[in-house]
């Protein structure tokens, strides 16, 4: 994915059937190249507007509250 991520302009289809060469089904690459670009997608969003991770104490939080509640509540 580190082409795709620094040269997609470079992909050809060469790249894809070496995948599959390797037993990577259409899916597979298809499913690989979507969770690399919506990764890279939001990092650059995340950067470009000034989101910073959340502190230790605030992933602490939040995971007693998710303990406590679970994954879902109402609203």
């Amino acid at each position: 994915m580190e082409k795709l991520t620094l040269e997609a302009h470079t992909i050809r289809s060469e790249d894809v059937e070496a995948l599959k060469g390797a037993g990577w089904a259409e899916e597979a690459v298809f499913d690989a190249i979507t969770v690399s670009s919506l990764f890279n997608f939001y990092n650059r969003w995340c950067d470009g507007a000034g989101v910073h991770p959340m502190s230790d104490e605030a992933h602490l939080i939040a995971a007693r509250q998710t303990a406590a509640r679970g994954y879902t509540h109402e609203l």
